[in-house]
């Protein structure tokens, strides 16, 4: 079971930038960093209304002098205070991500940041070899990967039970933007604005949150070519597609393929993950977290529940469990297990270790991962812009 009672000496002092009133994710971020004890909410620059953004903060707690207007005035104001932030999330559009990171990490603030991590495969290593120079962490909210159904899938593939490993199906694929709702919703606007989205929307969107659990599945896994062909069927999207179909060929022989889509008209969500090995195949939707499907040739299919004895409960990650079996657990838990593994990565660092060692020590989505994120896209849309043509992995 998760240990509730885990905590450090004192939370970190947190801030967080964008994630104000209405935002999509800001609540997430702050329910689960919450839930997981290792932060406390201190300074915020919410909104790119000052007033607006203040009085969200105040809200919230937040006393006014810490409600900033800007990332940078609030990096400078807080770093004047003996009891300024140790680290920030970046909850903003994608187009501010890098610049913001950069300037926390040289501000010797630990990151949290929304996916992507940036915009180009050369701004992305620059945050890795900066991450490591600063000696701070940076976590990447692939939000779903903390569920334990997601761990048990990869013990069961790392300890054989899948037999060798030859298709990997991955799909995002939901239908609220099936129609233009970016008329009237600020939210979806920027996300199919290039300046604010950047080169992609759904790939990069949702298209990477489907490609990271596989990455977490098969922890070796490697592209070495792929093929994309994306759409853009709400025509004033175009360039940015709002569907995309992608092809790999993995450098251990094994072939996958990818759909991300958010004109899947009548669809609520299906992310979903399906492991196809020589004697079983196993499969995870998100809509059912607590659950995995394992399928073996010749024999009754299987679910799989959370919680329960005949799981691979030696494995941490498994035996992560917020409730007993039975109960529902979801998003929130999955986000609050990421959370706490950041703090304790950050807290790590801050007792002097090293954050190289860190990351190779203790699973969480890092700065490497968003990294990997970022190369993914980029070589999508080369391919796509190719003619969408086979290409070799970058």
């Amino acid at each position: 079971m998760f240990n509730e009672e885990l905590h450090l000496e004192l939370p970190l002092r947190w801030g967080m930038i964008g994630g104000g009133r209405g935002s999509q994710i800001g609540y997430i971020h702050r329910n689960s960093a919450l839930r997981s004890r290792m932060f406390a909410l201190v300074a915020a620059a919410f909104d790119i209304n000052p007033e607006r953004g203040r009085e969200f903060g105040e809200n919230w707690g937040i006393a006014g002098e810490r409600c900033y207007p800007d990332y940078k005035t609030m990096f400078a104001e807080e770093a004047k205070r003996p009891d300024g932030i140790q680290a920030v999330t970046i909850a903003t559009p994608n187009n501010m991500h890098y610049e913001i990171c950069k300037a926390a990490l040289n501000a010797g603030l630990h990151v949290v940041c929304e996916k992507p991590l940036c915009f180009t495969t050369a701004e992305a290593d620059e945050l890795v070899a900066l991450s490591k120079e600063k000696n701070c962490v940076v976590g990447v909210t692939y939000g779903y990967t903390g569920a334990p159904m997601i761990h048990q899938a990869r013990e069961m593939i790392a300890r054989g039970d899948l037999g060798e490993i030859r298709i990997i199906n991955m799909q995002f694929a939901h239908g609220y933007h099936c129609q233009e709702v970016e008329k009237n919703d600020a939210g979806t606007k920027w996300r199919v604005t290039p300046a604010a989205a950047g080169p992609t929307y759904v790939l990069g969107d949702i298209g990477t949150h489907a490609l990271y659990l596989a990455e977490v599945m098969l922890p070796n896994l490697e592209i070495s070519n792929l093929m994309c062909a994306r759409q853009s069927f709400v025509k004033s999207r175009a360039p940015l597609e709002d569907n995309a179909f992608v092809l790999m060929n993995f450098t251990n022989g094994a072939v996958g393929n990818l759909w991300a889509s958010c004109v899947n008209a009548g669809s609520t969500h299906q992310q979903k993950i399906r492991v196809i090995g020589s004697k079983a195949s196993i499969e995870w939707w998100d809509e059912h977290p607590s659950q995995l499907i394992f399928a073996e040739q010749g024999k009754p299919v299987q679910i799989l529940d959370r919680g329960q004895g005949y799981l691979y409960n030696d494995d941490e990650l498994v035996n992560n469990n917020r409730m007993g079996g039975g109960h529902a657990e979801g998003l929130f838990e999955s986000w609050a297990t990421l959370y706490t593994r950041f703090g304790v990565a950050m807290d790590r660092v801050n007792k002097g270790e090293n954050v190289a060692d860190v990351m190779d020590q203790y699973w969480f989505p890092n700065v490497i991962d968003g990294a990997k994120g970022v190369h993914f896209i980029e070589n999508c849309v080369r391919s796509a812009d190719g003619g969408s043509a086979w290409v070799d992995y970058e």
